[in-house]
């Protein structure tokens, strides 16, 4: 029984769509593999941190309050699963991506606006330009945690969930996270320029906790 309610696309900051999937081909990522993802990484969390856009090594920072870590490409069945789903979906395949990585954020905790491309030549000697990511919300949140483009040619106040965000979700172009669902969303043009209106962040979770999965894609193969 298909879990996933939406599959979201957001293009150059421009539109956001969120569409049922078809009947039959399955979802992003299921309950059960959700729970599972979280499983696996509630024991090996660490603080997450950013890339140094000079030295392209990563360091902590006040901008990302979460906590996170990476689940190896391909690491098991379950994993390949859901991997070969996001190849389907994306037409990129799987060895294009790095590792799942899992993140929580409880409370308080946030993502300022960042890209997700790099600004360096040391992360792009592998795999090339971060080209496009795909989010998997784990969990719900009771409030708050929305992911937000705050750069984007429009705004929320279209959405059908506009008033079930947050006072920072309403500032851009905002998905409120449901377990299940994936936003998908391009750093590249078509192109292949980079794209600033891909400026993306996570809003503070006000209440409730924030589990998420993030795939990153790159435009050659990615050495896992």
């Amino acid at each position: 029984m298909p879990f996933a309610l939406h599959f979201c696309f957001c293009f150059l900051g421009s539109w956001l769509d969120c569409m049922p999937l078809p009947p039959g081909t399955g979802t992003v990522v299921s309950k059960e593999e959700c729970e599972y993802l979280i499983g696996l990484a509630k024991p090996r969390m660490v603080k997450s941190t950013v890339v140094d856009s000079e030295t392209g090594k990563s360091k902590d920072s006040r901008v990302r309050t979460s906590s996170g870590m990476f689940l190896q490409r391909g690491r098991d069945k379950v994993i390949r699963a859901i991997e070969r789903r996001i190849a389907d979906y994306t037409f990129i395949p799987a060895e294009h991506g790095e590792g799942l990585q899992v993140l929580h954020y409880e409370v308080g905790q946030k993502y300022e606006p960042h890209f997700d491309y790099f600004l360096d030549e040391f992360n792009t000697k592998n795999g090339g330009q971060r080209m496009a990511t795909i989010l998997m919300y784990l969990s719900d949140v009771e409030e708050g945690g929305e992911t937000i483009f705050p750069d984007a040619n429009v705004n929320s106040s279209s959405l059908p969930w506009y008033n079930e965000l947050s006072e920072c979700a309403r500032k851009g172009l905002a998905v409120k996270p449901k377990m299940g669902d994936a936003l998908l969303f391009w750093s590249m043009k078509p192109d292949a320029t980079l794209d600033p209106l891909s400026l993306h962040g996570g809003c503070p979770v006000i209440k409730g906790n924030k589990w998420s999965s993030t795939k990153w894609l790159h435009v050659h193969e990615y050495k896992a």
